[in-house]
C-alpha cells in the first residue's frame, strides 16, 4: 500500500456524491443522485483504513440491527483499486459477491458504512457511492454481459417472485446451468425494485436493464402469472425439479382503529405501486393512480416506506404533508447504549424528509404520536385524525409505552398511508405447497439450509426472514440457489 494511500483517510474528508436540488427533482420523477467525478471519489476509496479486521466487508445482527455487508462484499479490496484507477478489477472485485450492485449502490441503507473502522472517530468511507460508480462505469465500459453457462444441466427450477432475492437465485442457479423460470404475478418483472421502489430513488430503467442482461443469459420470465391462482401449486411442483418461493412479505400492518373503514384510507403499497405503474405506462397521463394533490396528507409509520410516501405526495402537489412515529426521536450522536459497529442510531433526514424541510420549512414527522380515532364525514370521508402523543419508560423488562395525560390533537386530512411495516408473506400459495410457517408467519426454512419442510420447495427472502433490506434479500437468494444446486447435483460450486 502507497504512503498516500494509508495515510487517506487523515488528508481527506468524507465528501457525498451532491444530489439534485430540492425545488428542481421535486418537480419530476428522475433519480436525486449525482455522481461524483472519478478523481474525487478516488480520493474517498483512499480514505478507506484497509484494516486488519474489516467490520464493513461481514455482515451481521448486533442489538436487533444490521451492520456490515450481508453479501461479504471485498470492500477494502475494491476500494484499494478504485483508488489505483483500475476500475474493470475493481468491478470484477465487486461482481464476485454482489449480483446487482446497481441496486444496493442507490437503495442499500449503507449497513458496511455503520461497521467501518474509521467510523470510530470520523465520518466513514462513503462505501454505497463507490459501489454506485463501478457497476456504472462497468456498464459504461461494455464490462457487464450476459452470462451464458457452457453446457445445462437438463434440471429445471421455478422461482415464484422476482424481487431482489428471486432475481439473486435465479443468476446464480443459471450459472451453473440450471434451467430457471421466474414466476412474476405482476405485469413487470422485479418486485419491490420495480413497484415498491420509487422511480426517483431506483430508476425503472436501471432495474430493466439487469433483467434484459438475465434474459438474454437464459433465464425465462413469466410475468401475469400468479402461481396458486393462474397455476396451481401442485401442477408448478411437477413441472420442476425445485421450487424456490420468493414471494417477500406483502401482508401490510393494519390500524385498528375506530373510523378505519371511512373512505381515504389506503396502505402504503397501494400507493406506491399504481403510481409508479401509472408513471411507466402513460407519464401518469392515464390518471390510474392515488392523487395526493390538493390534500392535507397524513402518512402513518416511518421507515423507508414511509420516507417513500413523502416523497411520492410532494410530487403530487400536497398541501400539507405529517408523518407519524412512534418512537421518541432519535438523538444527534451515538448513545451509549449505542456503541460502533452497532447501527448508529441518530437523527437524520432521508431524501424524503429533506424534500419536505424544503417546501415546508420543516421536518414532517412527528414524534411518540399514536393513533387514537380518525374522523369522517356523513358520506364517509376522513376529515382528521385524532392523536396523543406517548411516553417511553423502562419498566425493568424493556420499554413500555404510556399516553400523555392532555396530549390530545386533531389533524386535518383527506388521506391517510399506512406504513407500518409488513407482517410475512400471503397465505394462498404456501397452503397449496403445504410449507410450513414460523411463529411470525413467515415459510419456516432454516437459515443457510433454505429447505421447507415439502421436498424440494425451498424459500429464501423476506418470504422466510420477513421485511428486511434489498442486500439480505439478496444474500438470501444466494444462499437458496446454492442449496437447490447441492440439493439437485450432491455437490455445489456456488459460494
Amino acid at each position: 500500500m502507497s504512503k498516500a494511500k494509508s495515510r487517506g483517510f487523515l488528508t481527506h474528508t468524507r465528501e457525498n456524491a451532491a444530489e439534485r436540488p430540492f425545488t428542481e427533482r421535486i418537480a419530476d420523477w428522475q433519480l436525486i443522485h449525482l455522481d461524483l467525478p472519478e478523481e474525487r471519489l478516488q480520493n474517498q476509496a483512499m480514505r478507506c483504513m484497509d484494516c486488519g479486521i474489516p467490520f464493513c466487508h461481514e455482515g451481521r445482527i448486533l442489538n436487533r440491527m444490521a451492520t456490515g455487508c450481508p453479501i461479504n462484499n471485498l470492500i477494502p479490496e475494491w476500494n484499494d483499486l478504485v483508488y489505483r484507477g483500475l476500475w474493470q478489477q475493481a468491478y470484477e472485485r465487486l461482481h464476485k459477491t454482489n449480483n446487482f450492485p446497481e441496486f444496493t449502490g442507490l437503495v442499500c441503507p449503507a449497513p458496511c458504512e455503520a461497521g467501518c473502522t474509521l467510523g470510530i472517530s470520523d465520518p466513514p468511507v462513503t462505501i454505497k457511492n463507490i459501489e454506485h460508480t463501478i457497476i456504472e462505469k462497468a456498464f459504461a465500459e461494455g464490462w457487464v454481459k450476459p452470462t451464458q453457462p457452457e453446457k445445462r444441466t437438463g434440471k429445471k427450477i421455478a422461482i415464484i417472485g422476482s424481487g431482489p432475492a428471486g432475481l439473486a437465485c435465479a443468476d446464480q442457479l443459471n450459472l451453473v446451468g440450471h434451467h430457471v423460470t421466474v414466476f412474476e404475478r405482476a405485469d413487470r418483472v422485479g418486485g419491490l425494485l420495480m413497484y415498491g421502489i420509487p422511480n426517483m430513488k431506483l430508476d425503472k430503467a436501471i432495474v430493466q436493464r439487469r433483467v434484459n442482461l438475465m434474459a438474454e443469459s437464459g433465464i425465462e420470465f413469466k410475468t401475469n402469472c400468479e402461481i396458486g391462482t393462474d397455476i396451481p401449486a401442485e401442477e408448478l411442483h411437477d413441472a420442476f425439479d425445485a421450487i424456490v418461493i420468493c414471494t417477500g412479505a406483502t401482508r401490510p400492518r393494519d390500524l385498528p382503529v375506530p373510523g378505519r373503514d371511512l373512505e381515504g384510507i389506503h396502505y402504503a403499497m397501494d400507493f406506491l405501486t399504481p403510481n409508479t405503474r401509472s408513471l411507466l405506462d402513460s407519464n401518469l397521463e392515464d390518471g390510474n393512480y392515488l392523487s395526493a394533490e390538493g390534500k392535507d396528507v397524513i402518512i402513518i409509520g416511518g421507515g423507508d416506506t414511509g420516507t417513500d410516501c413523502v416523497a411520492t405526495a410532494l410530487r403530487h402537489g400536497c398541501k400539507s404533508l405529517t408523518q407519524f412515529e412512534i418512537m421518541p426521536k432519535p438523538p444527534l450522536s451515538r448513545a451509549p447504549d449505542n456503541p460502533w459497529p452497532q447501527w448508529p442510531k441518530v437523527y437524520k433526514l432521508d431524501y424524503g424528509q429533506e424534500e419536505a424541510l424544503a417546501v415546508y420549512g420543516d421536518d414532517p414527522r412527528a414524534y411518540a404520536v399514536m393513533t387514537k380515532e380518525i374522523i369522517g364525514d356523513e358520506d364517509g370521508q376522513i376529515t382528521a385524525v385524532r392523536t396523543v402523543q406517548v411516553a417511553w419508560r423502562s419498566n425493568g423488562a424493556g420499554p413500555k409505552m404510556e399516553e400523555v395525560l392532555g396530549s390530545e390533537k386533531v389533524w386535518p386530512a383527506q388521506m391517510i398511508l399506512l406504513a407500518m411495516g409488513f407482517l410475512g408473506p400471503e397465505n394462498p400459495l404456501l397452503d397449496q405447497l403445504h410449507v410450513d410457517r414460523d411463529a411470525r408467519s413467515n415459510v419456516w426454512a432454516e437459515y443457510d439450509q433454505f429447505h421447507t419442510n415439502v421436498e424440494g420447495v425451498f424459500a429464501a427472502g423476506d418470504a422466510r426472514r420477513g421485511q428486511s433490506l434489498v442486500v439480505w434479500a439478496i444474500n438470501e437468494g444466494r444462499g437458496a440457489a446454492r442449496e437447490v444446486d447441492r440439493w439437485l447435483m450432491g455437490e455445489t460450486s456456488l459460494p
